[in-house]
C-alpha cells in the first residue's frame, strides 16, 4: 500500500481501480483469510486495508468508507472483499 501511495498522489475512480486490482487486491487474496474471513480479527484487518486503500481516490476521500464503497460500486474488486 505504501508504494501505491508514494508513486501515485491522485487516483481518479479508474485509476483507482487498475491499481487496486493490479497490486493491491492479489496481495488481500495471497493469504486463505482473506477468501474467507472467519475471525472477526481477520474481517477488520481487511476492512481496514480495503478503507485506506478507498481514501487514496481523489474525491472519495471525505467520505465515509460506506459511501466510498458505494461510489466504486459496480467494480467487482471493492465489492467482494467486502462481503463478510
Amino acid at each position: 500500500m505504501g508504494m501505491v501511495r508514494r508513486n501515485f498522489r491522485r487516483l481518479d475512480k479508474e485509476d483507482f481501480m487498475l491499481i487496486y486490482t493490479m497490486y493491491i487486491r492479489p496481495l488481500m487474496e495471497y493469504c486463505v483469510q482473506a477468501w474467507s474471513p472467519y475471525l472477526k480479527k481477520d474481517i477488520e484487518c481487511l476492512k481496514k486495508v480495503q478503507s485506506s486503500a478507498t481514501k487514496m481516490v481523489h474525491g472519495l476521500r471525505h467520505l465515509s468508507y460506506e459511501q466510498r464503497l458505494q461510489q466504486l460500486r459496480g467494480h467487482e474488486a471493492v465489492e467482494a472483499t467486502n462481503q463478510s
